[in-house]
């Protein structure tokens, strides 16, 4: 049974620290659904890896099991082992990798890309609406990539303002 409402598009933003129930990180992401309504949603790796593996099993053959020329389904990052250290460094290079296969994932024909289990892992959960607020970003925050990128382009403007007053 396929939910009333589809993913139009789905942007991977950034990442952020999480300390319950454990430390991890999650993916921060806008998702643009068929009714015109916008939620931003978080995930860890593990659930996109969940969902990939739900996928393969459930379309072997647009997974490729039988014939890898037809698998049709995105690739994901895989798992890394690391040192703690490098925890954020890995979450932070995943980004554009996830970034696409989410973006790869919602172009699948119709009987993937809305199949309930990619609509339920998008669809927002208490935890989208209502995010814990020990968050990194509220206390000792490390800015990404996608953070700096916002932050200099902001200089740009204000100085590139002020030059042309």
């Amino acid at each position: 049974m396929m939910l009333s409402r589809s993913v139009l598009d789905v942007k991977v933003v950034d990442v952020e620290k999480r300390r319950n129930p454990s430390k991890h990180y999650v993916y921060i992401m806008n998702v643009s659904f068929s009714d015109s309504t916008s939620q931003v949603i978080y995930r860890r790796y593990s659930k996109f890896f969940d969902l990939q593996m739900t996928l393969l099993d459930k379309f072997p053959i647009e997974g490729g099991q039988k014939d890898p020329k037809q698998r049709i389904i995105p690739f994901l990052p895989g798992k890394v082992l690391f040192r703690r250290s490098h925890v954020r460094d890995v979450a932070v290079r995943r980004l554009k990798p996830i970034d696409d296969y989410c973006r790869a994932l919602i172009k699948l024909p119709p009987h993937i890309s809305q199949c309930d289990d990619v609509a339920r892992f998008f669809e927002p959960r208490p935890e989208d609406l209502n995010p814990p607020k020990d968050l990194t970003r509220t206390g000792s925050f490390e800015p990404s990539f996608f953070t700096c990128g916002v932050l200099f382009a902001l200089v740009l403007v204000s100085a590139w303002t002020f030059i042309t007053m």
